[in-house]
């Protein structure tokens, strides 16, 4: 299959590209330097030089490539800048997505957050409403996630992959160097009541491949073990070489951080992460047979 790749570069898409390789597709990978665009082409990809935010020059290299699926792995989470993110949700989103009706493209498979929906007991599932009312700041992150999710579904054919929180290499949590190992080494973090899922950027990308042949609609990509922060971050710093983190046993849960549930994925599509807890997956290697 002919893929446009867009965010071939992030955490997910460097995992990805080899993944689509691997498996007999032509990609096309966006980029924005002549750099990452030699270093794409010497992986086996085909490259396109071109930004987001440009939407002639987007549709240019779209049209180029003559896909049959976008695959759309756009994020600006290297520097923790939560409002250039929604930025790329809603402005990247729309060029992208306008870039592949014009190509004729069919199919995209787009990344997505599994944290976005309204408080409740249990951990979230696909079909829950997303957490409209919430204030800001967060509520910047969740209609952002709207936008990318109502946009998309303007194609044919649409997969959201509603990914839960990326560990493993080139993430935030990549040990021991990542950016939150440092601050767990630090002592910065404290560990409360908010519930977490994790999902390997291995086992993300790994969805994302499979999403290819999935029907249209909303899946929640994260480990079998939602968990709050006084279960996994002690465990998390002890990887990190940190001390215990500091307990708070006294401030209740934020009700929107329950984690996720990956039962739809797991009983209805076939997927299987290979690394099915954070416990292990931290600093183990994946579960082989998974």
């Amino acid at each position: 299959m002919r893929i446009f790749l867009a965010g071939a570069t992030g955490a997910v898409g460097r995992e990805l590209l080899p993944l689509l390789l691997d498996r007999g597709h032509q990609v096309t990978a966006l980029c924005r330097t002549d750099d990452a665009a030699r270093r794409l082409r010497a992986q086996g990809a085909d490259a396109a030089v071109a930004d987001v935010f440009d939407a002639d020059a987007l549709d240019r290299v779209v049209r180029a490539a003559e896909p049959e699926a976008v695959m759309h792995q756009l994020t600006a989470l290297s520097g923790g800048n939560r409002a250039e993110n929604s930025r790329i949700r809603m402005v990247g989103t729309r060029h992208l997505v306008d870039a592949a009706l014009a190509a004729g493209v069919r199919r995209i498979v787009a990344q997505s957050v599994s944290w976005a929906q309204e408080a409740g007991t249990e951990p979230a599932v696909e079909d829950e409403p997303l957490d409209l009312t919430a204030p800001e700041p967060r509520l910047n992150t969740v209609s952002g996630v709207q936008a990318l999710e109502l946009t998309v579904r303007q194609l044919p054919e649409w997969v959201v992959l509603r990914y839960g929180t990326f560990y493993g290499p080139g993430t935030w949590y990549a040990l021991p160097d990542g950016p939150i190992a440092a601050g767990a080494r630090a002592g910065e973090f404290v560990a409360d009541a908010d519930v977490l899922s994790f999902v390997h950027v291995h086992d993300a990308a790994a969805a994302a491949v499979d999403a290819l042949e999935w029907p249209s609609g909303v899946v929640n990509i994260c480990d079998d073990e939602p968990a709050p922060g006084h279960v996994w971050l002690p465990v998390y710093c002890a990887a990190a070489g940190a001390e215990a983190p500091r307990l708070d046993t006294t401030t209740p849960r934020q009700g929107w951080a329950r984690g996720a549930s990956n039962h739809y994925a797991r009983k209805h599509l076939g997927w299987t992460p290979q690394y099915p807890s954070w416990r292990t997956g931290f600093t183990g290697p994946p579960v082989t047979g998974a």
